[in-house]
């Protein structure tokens, strides 16, 4: 099975590599060259345009930052209709559930399948081959993909076209309010002098533990923002959220409220390039602590 993967950045890479160790035929592109030269190094085929990278591909990934950036990619660069007709893509960049919808139709016009597979897990999931993919999509084409999910992490096809992109904002609307809840909690045992890594430790295991209270809530410790997540990424999946609960009538309070935390993050305290868990600045900021 010969693949195509187009965005090789921070979670691209690393999935990559893990098909090319899983045994698979890779060409990959990427919009900054320099970042696929680990990949060409581990066996991977380099494309100089993510039209000729697709070029008799059976399956074609793309990680990319937002649904505009997929389909300008998709339908402007002319990457569809280089896609042989039979092929599966699988778009795994995070994008609005209607965009996904609109994306599949447009490219069963010309044969070609689509399942919208957004992750969670971060690098560091990416890294170990343990990401959460949530999928939307045709249940036959999800059952022919099977196996190239199986690298990266824990494929789990959810419904429909635009059923994956729905789950993964709603991962990301629990992602952002518990960021914000372990931000405050670690704020709150460090001005009151308790150790905030012994307050991880002993929550391990209770109802309060999570991968963001012992992963970010050491990264607000250190105040090491190095990205796995980046904030503007986060706020722009919470834009998301908030867009689609406009369109079915929903009001989510707590997600507005990380929504407006995070655009303070990102605008006024330029913090967009940073990791997610970089809200204890803004939290730091609001009490006028360092």
């Amino acid at each position: 099975m010969k693949i195509a993967f187009l965005g090789t950045g921070l979670m691209g890479a690393p999935m990559a590599l893990n098909l090319i160790k899983a045994g698979f035929s890779l060409t990959v592109w990427n919009r900054s060259p320099g970042k696929t030269a680990a990949l060409e190094k581990a066996g991977a085929s380099v494309a100089e345009t993510p039209a000729a990278a697709v070029i008799g591909a059976d399956v074609v990934i793309t990680m990319i930052s937002d649904g505009p950036a997929v389909a300008d990619l998709l339908f402007t660069q002319g990457v569809a209709e280089k896609i042989p007709a039979g092929a599966i893509v699988i778009d795994m960049s995070s994008i609005k559930p209607g965009e996904a919808r609109d994306h599949a139709g447009r490219l069963a016009e010309i044969g070609v399948s689509h399942i919208d597979a957004p992750v969670s897990g971060g690098t560091r999931g990416a890294e170990a081959g343990r990401l959460a993919i949530m999928a939307g999509g045709d249940e036959a084409a999800f059952a022919r993909v099977a196996t190239v999910f199986e690298p990266m992490g824990n494929a789990i096809l959810l419904g429909p076209s635009g059923s994956g992109q729905l789950a993964k904002l709603a991962n990301q609307a629990i992602v952002a309010i518990t960021i914000g809840a372990v931000a405050e909690a670690t704020l709150l045992v460090r001005e009151g002098g308790v150790d905030p890594a012994r307050f991880r430790a002993v929550l391990q295991g209770g109802f309060a533990d999570s991968v963001i209270l012992q992963q970010h809530g050491a990264r607000m410790q250190s105040g090491d923002f190095t990205p796995g997540g980046r904030s503007a990424f986060q706020l722009k999946d919470l834009e998301n959220v908030l867009a689609e609960c406009r369109v079915m009538g929903l009001s989510l309070p707590l997600t507005m409220l990380q929504r407006d935390r995070f655009a303070d993050l990102v605008i006024r305290l330029e913090g967009g390039d940073l990791d997610h868990s970089a809200l204890f600045l803004e939290l730091l900021d609001c009490n006028n602590l360092s």
